[in-house]
C-alpha cells in the first residue's frame, strides 16, 4: 500500500502551539485509508481508536485476539473480559470476530494488516524503528507483538514525542537503539511535525508551533520540503 501525503508542499502551522496527543492520534485516524485493517500499538497509538469515525471502514485488529474493536469503554460499558493487548477495556463494533492468539499472530506475520500504529524509542531517516528495548542497564526489554506488526504490516506510522525528557533527538540519522525492524516506518507523528521517512529520507508534511528551519536545527537528520504533488 502507498499512502499519499495528503499535501502538495510542507504546511508550517505557525499561529498555534505544538499538538496534544489527542490531536496527534486524531491526525492519525484522519490519514488511515477506508477499509483498512489496522493494529494499534500499546500506550499513546490506542487513542486512535476514539476518532475513528463510524463510516471510515477501518476494522481494528487486536493481538489478542479480536477484529471489530471499538473505542474505549468507560463505565456501565466496561466489559473485564473484552480488552484490548495493552488491558484497556474497549468496546466491540456490530460484527466483531474473535480468534485465538496464535491466529491473530498469523494475521500480522502473513500480511493482512494495512496500517499499524506503534510508539517508538527511535526512528531513523530510512525508517528503522527501535521501540522494544533502550540497552539502559536494568531496563525492562517489552518485545510483545512489535517485530512481527513492524514486519507484517503493509504501513507502520509511528506515534511518539519527537524529543526525550533530555532534550535528545528521537528522529535520528541511524538508530542507537536495538532494533525492532529494518526500513518498516513509513510515516512519523510527533508535537512539533509530521514526517514521512523512507530510502529518500525524511520529508516533512506539516510542522506545529515551529518552523521547519527551527526543526532542522534541533535535528541531526536532514530534512526536505514536500514539493511537487
Amino acid at each position: 500500500m502507498t499512502i499519499a501525503l495528503g499535501v502538495s508542499h510542507t504546511v508550517e502551522h505557525l499561529d498555534r502551539g505544538p499538538r496534544s496527543r489527542d490531536e496527534i492520534a486524531m491526525a492519525i485516524a484522519a490519514d488511515i485509508p477506508s477499509g483498512s485493517y489496522v493494529n494499534l500499538g500499546i500506550g499513546q497509538p490506542t487513542k486512535v481508536a476514539d476518532y475513528l469515525t463510524p463510516d471510515s471502514g477501518v476494522v481494528l485488529h487486536t493481538e489478542n485476539g479480536m477484529l471489530g474493536m471499538g473505542p474505549e469503554a468507560f463505565g456501565d460499558d466496561i466489559d473485564p473480559d473484552l480488552t484490548n493487548a495493552g488491558k484497556i477495556p474497549v468496546t466491540e463494533l456490530p460484527g466483531a470476530a474473535y480468534f485465538h492468539h496464535a491466529d491473530s499472530f498469523a494475521m500480522m506475520r502473513g500480511g493482512h494488516l494495512d496500517v499499524c500504529v506503534l510508539g517508538g524509542f527511535q526512528v531513523s531517516a530510512c525508517g528503522d524503528l527501535a521501540n522494544w528495548h533502550t540497552g539502559a542497564p536494568g531496563a525492562i526489554p517489552a518485545v510483545g507483538g512489535a517485530m512481527d506488526l513492524a514486519i507484517g504490516a503493509k504501513d507502520v506510522f509511528v506515534m511518539m514525542s519527537l524529543f526525550t525528557k533530555d532534550g535528545e533527538p528521537k528522529l535520528v540519522p541511524q538508530c542507537t537503539y536495538p532494533l525492532t525492524g529494518l526500513a518498516c516506518v513509513s510515516r512519523v507523528y510527533t508535537e512539533l511535525a509530521t514526517f514521512a521517512v523512507g530510502p529518500g529520507g525524511v520529508r516533512v508534511i506539516a510542522t506545529f508551533g515551529t518552523s521547519m528551519a527551527d526543526l532542522q536545527a534541533r535535528l541531526d537528520t536532514p530534512l526536505q520540503r514536500v514539493s511537487g504533488g
